[in-house]
């Protein structure tokens, strides 16, 4: 009886101290969260594609070498259609602020006509088949989606006809490159590692022009002879979808 309880003392005694020799249970920590962080900073190039209209009204203001004051109005036309073409571009990016320049080029096909008011039997036709822009951008980014508005230079290439409208027969034409301010709004989203597309919006000033217009010979004046001037007025609105490339800054992560 004795020994037993002199066993159960010992082992007592010694049990605390074996359990205090053991290592503590090791504490695993979690795994924090990864939020990836979108730079808009560095080089960009892409494609776009959509539609506008470019609104033109025409006055008369000489016909055949006689000045016309005040000018004739000849009437107004919506000359629509669809556009495709390419940008590229520099951005660069502090806190969320998001700031650019960019070059824009465009093949156009905005296509219009109306009744001359001035001559009867005549139809007016215009098409704007390119145009480019030459902006500045400032846009606020919330991570992967930015916001921006712009600014710069337009220039459009515009062609023109008169026609009779029963046969069709163009009885002169004029053409010019016209040069004006633009202003723009979009949304673009980074939607893979350095590719973002986007939506955009432009709204092209061009004020008004004098544009000669040259026979071609079908109401008996000479092949190339002045035919007269018309003062045309011009604005273009645009949408477009777009697609960006960008080179740059990577997307960095937090914790």
């Amino acid at each position: 009886m004795r020994r037993v309880l002199l066993s159960t003392v010992v082992i007592a005694l010694v049990a605390p101290a074996a359990a205090a020799d053991l290592a503590p249970r090791p504490y695993t920590k979690t795994s924090p969260a990864v939020i990836p962080i979108y730079d808009w900073t560095g080089f960009y190039v892409g494609l776009n594609g959509g539609g506008g209209s470019a609104h033109q009204c025409w006055d008369v203001v000489n016909a055949g070498g006689l000045v016309i004051a005040p000018p004739l109005a000849m009437g107004c036309q919506n000359a629509t259609g669809g556009t495709v073409g390419g940008q590229i571009g520099y951005r660069w990016q502090i806190a969320n602020s998001v700031f650019g320049l960019e070059a824009q080029g465009n093949w156009a096909n905005f296509k219009g006509s109306n009744a001359n008011l001035a001559f009867a039997g005549v139809q007016d036709e215009a098409k704007l088949d390119a145009f480019g822009l030459m902006t500045g951008q400032i846009g606020y980014a919330w991570n992967n989606v930015l916001v921006y508005v712009k600014g710069g230079a337009a220039v459009v290439r515009d062609k023109y006809r008169v026609y009779d409208f029963g046969t069709g027969l163009t009885l002169n034409n004029g053409s010019e490159t016209r040069w004006g301010g633009a202003v723009g709004a979009g949304l673009e989203f980074d939607f893979a590692p350095n590719w973002s597309v986007g939506v955009e919006y432009d709204h092209l000033f061009l004020s008004h022009r004098d544009v000669d217009f040259f026979s071609t010979g079908i109401v008996g004046v000479p092949v190339g002879a002045f035919a007269g001037t018309a003062r045309i007025g011009q604005d273009v609105d645009i949408g477009m979808v777009r697609v960006n490339y960008r080179w740059g800054a990577p997307v960095t992560a937090t914790y």
